[in-house]
Formats: C-alpha cells, sequence, structure tokens
C-alpha cells in the first residue's frame, strides 16, 4: 500500500532529461539583448497598469517577464553546489532588478498621474500570506521546469508570484520620493525571489539532481545554516505585519457590528466614516444625515464601545456640516473649482434639511417614556409631502399605536405645546 502511495507522488515521472533540464535554466538567466528588451517593456506595461489601476494590464505584464530565469537558477545553482552558476545569476538578477527600477521611477516621474492607486498600495505591506504564495508558487514553477511536457503552470506561476508589480511599485516610491512605499514593495520583491529560490532549492535536493563538484560535509551544513538564517529573516517581519493585518481586519469587523447595533437600528442615516488605527487612541470619526447627538449622548456612546471589545478608541461624532464639508473636499483632493460648486450644492443642501431637522432628541426619548401608549414617535418641523400654507411652519408628530387603541392627543399636545412654545402642532397617525 505504501510503495503505492510513493508511486502516486512520485515526482521522477515524467521528469525531462536532466542535463536538458540545467541546460534550459541556464540559457533563461542572462539579460542581455532580446531578454532585457522584454524585461523593459513589461515593466513599462507593469507600470502602466498600476498607475492606472487595470489588472488586466499588470498580469498581461507580468506573464512576458523574464524574471523568474535568474532566481530558479539561483535555486539550481544552491542544490548542486555550482557556485559558477549561482554567481551568474546572482548578477543578472541584479542587473535586472537595477533595470526594472530604473525605467519605473523614469516612467512614473515622467507620468501625470502621480496619485497612488490601489494595484499599488496593496504591494507596500507584504505579509506571512506572500512567502506562502512565492513558495508555493515556486515549488509549482520548478516541478513544471523538470517536467517533459511543461503544461500550464508556468503563466500561472509568473502571475501568483507577482515579481514585476512589486518592483514598478519601489520604482513609483523612488519616482515620489515615498521611501514608505519603496521599502515596503522592495521587501515584497525580496521575499518573492527569495522562497522561489528556496522551493526550488528543495525540489531539486529531492529529485537529487548530482552535484556539479564535491562539497564538504562543512561546507554544506553551512549552506543549509546561511538558508534558514535568511528564511528567518525573510519570515519574521513578514508575520508580524500579517499578525497587525488579521488584527486590524478584526478590529473593523467589531467597529461595523457596534455601527449596526447603536446607529443602523436606530434608523441613523450614516454618511462619513473614518477609522483611524494608527494614531493613539484610535478614533472613529462618524457623520449623519440628520441626526445630532448631545456631548453627554457621545459620552455614553464612548462607553458602549468597550462592551464590543473596542478598547483604547475615541468615538467622534462630526456635527458641524462646514468641518465635515472641508474634510470630504481634502479627501477628494478637489481644485477651487470644484470647491466652490460643492460648496453651493452643500449649503442649498444644508438649507433644505434644516427645514425638517429636528435636533431635540432629549424631548422624543422624555416623550416615549412620558406616553408610552404612542408607539415610534418622529417629530419634523415640517411635513415634506404636504405644502398647504397653513402647515408650512407646524410641528409634525408622526406616531403609531396598538391595534384598535385610540388614544387621547390632547394631553401629549398639551405637553408639547409648552416644552415648543408653539401651538401650531399637527398630529399624523401611521397606519
Amino acid at each position: 500500500m505504501s510503495s503505492k502511495i510513493f508511486e502516486f507522488l512520485n515526482l521522477h515521472n515524467g521528469e525531462d532529461e536532466r542535463n536538458k533540464v540545467l541546460e534550459n535554466v541556464k540559457s533563461n538567466i542572462s539579460f542581455r539583448g532580446a531578454n532585457l528588451w522584454v524585461l523593459a517593456c513589461a515593466i513599462v506595461i507593469a507600470s502602466v497598469g498600476l498607475n492606472v489601476n487595470s489588472t488586466a494590464v499588470i498580469i498581461g505584464a507580468m506573464l512576458i517577464s523574464p524574471l523568474m530565469g535568474p532566481i530558479v537558477g539561483a535555486g539550481f545553482a544552491l542544490a548542486i553546489y555550482d557556485f559558477n552558476l549561482l554567481k551568474k545569476s546572482a548578477k543578472n538578477l541584479l542587473i535586472a532588478t537595477l533595470v526594472s527600477l530604473i525605467v519605473a521611477a523614469l516612467y512614473f516621474y515622467i507620468s501625470p498621474f502621480k496619485q497612488t492607486q490601489s494595484e499599488l498600495l496593496s504591494r507596500t505591506s507584504p505579509t506571512i500570506y506572500d512567502v506562502l504564495i512565492a513558495f508555493f508558487g515556486g515549488l509549482v514553477g520548478v516541478i513544471a521546469i523538470t517536467r517533459v511536457e511543461k503544461g500550464n503552470p508556468i503563466p500561472g506561476v509568473a502571475i501568483a508570484t507577482a515579481l514585476m508589480p512589486p518592483l514598478c511599485t519601489a520604482g513609483h516610491g523612488i519616482a515620489i520620493g515615498n521611501f514608505q512605499y519603496f521599502f515596503g514593495a522592495f521587501y515584497l520583491y525580496t521575499i518573492n525571489c527569495f522562497f522561489i529560490c528556496i522551493a526550488t532549492f528543495l525540489i531539486i535536493k529531492y529529485l537529487k539532481y548530482a552535484p556539479s563538484k564535491l562539497v564538504s560535509t562543512k561546507n554544506q551544513k553551512q549552506i543549509k545554516w546561511g538558508i534558514t538564517i535568511l528564511i528567518i529573516i525573510m519570515i519574521v517581519p513578514a508575520s508580524y505585519l500579517a499578525y497587525k493585518l488579521v488584527q486590524e481586519q478584526h478590529y473593523s469587523q467589531k467597529v461595523d457590528e457596534f455601527i449596526v447595533d447603536v446607529f443602523d437600528k436606530n434608523g441613523d442615516v450614516l454618511i462619513y466614516k473614518k477609522t483611524n488605527v494608527k494614531s493613539n487612541p484610535r478614533r472613529i470619526e462618524l457623520a449623519f444625515l440628520t441626526t445630532r447627538y448631545t456631548d453627554q449622548e457621545i459620552k455614553l456612546l464612548n462607553e458602549e464601545l468597550m462592551k464590543y471589545g473596542i478598547k483604547n478608541t475615541q468615538l467622534i461624532i462630526k456635527q458641524d456640516v462646514s468641518d465635515l464639508k472641508s474634510e470630504k473636499l481634502n479627501e477628494l483632493g478637489s481644485n477651487d473649482k470644484d470647491a466652490s460648486d460643492k460648496d453651493i450644492i452643500i449649503n442649498k443642501l444644508k438649507l433644505e434639511l434644516d427645514q425638517y431637522r429636528f435636533a431635540k432628541r432629549d424631548l422624543i426619548k422624555e416623550t416615549t417614556i412620558l406616553f408610552p401608549e404612542f408607539k415610534n414617535i418622529s417629530i419634523g418641523k415640517q411635513e415634506a409631502i404636504r405644502s398647504a400654507d397653513s402647515l408650512k411652519n407646524s410641528i409634525f408628530v408622526i406616531y403609531s399605536v396598538a391595534e384598535k387603541e385610540k388614544p387621547d392627543t390632547s394631553r401629549l399636545h398639551k405637553w408639547l405645546r409648552q416644552k415648543l412654545n408653539t401651538n401650531q402642532i399637527t398630529f399624523i397617525q401611521q397606519k
């Protein structure tokens, strides 16, 4: 039974001649002539795709990129102890990397579109998941290279391991002078290169390719220890970043749950939300269409955060329309003309909302307690669907009651008249 399972998983089945595999690997290492031109063109295509946020263009660039050659060559060289091949692979990978960075930086420097799109941002914070993708993508790639029938895996490996986009993003970081982007993207590129190389090393060792020359046991141990140390150096920061990513996603889920439970279920219309997880304390900024909160209510809402496990966080509810407007315009990066147009629209909407807005939330709560027979009470300054002059300045009280009940509105009318200092109160029973 065990022999059948071993035969089923045996990588020697369908293996190509080893001399041919090695020659094929060596031929794809060099970056001169046509290979260099293809690389430069692939970099420009990938940069354009990242610049305009086009996933299809980025995928096309990854498919034509020849960057895998020297990385796989380095893995082969380590496995068979061919140090001349290792030096050649490292030299060509360095040339390819420098050319790619220069071309990408020039493109983004010349490009009129300097905004960092989501496709660029996604490649500035590598995590442990990128390590897994690079490693298993590298395994598939080297297995395919050693087969007689190369099959479909090679294009898929080029897309999955994504060597080209991080390099272009690093070039973008150089062009705009943002070295946080540069180091984040270059770290992702390094992770991809290193773990493709390690995957190649492991498969070639497993297939027991003959060493190019005899190496002492001591030197073999040194190579293995060196690889182990480099793996730890690569994995530890990526694991930490992955942990932070998971924590941030968990935090965002709690915030969304809090907003749904506390605000959405009460019918409050959220028009603005911003979460800052990097500040200390963290900040959640919200704004609502018509709902207004007192300082005491905001204090109670901040205390409510703890019940949802949202710690070290300050809830800020923006209620000044002008502050909210200026913040949104800053986010949009509007020019002066756009800003003035938005000013007019916002002021017009503000005037319209003021006709219907009723800011005394405490009064509504007090009314509900004192007059429990009136359900779902809403109070507004003006009824939107009616235009009779006699109703223009009325306070409208919309309510519902239990079936077959006929509550007396006179007491409620008298109480509201005293509270609001007006006789123009109109009651509407909701069916």
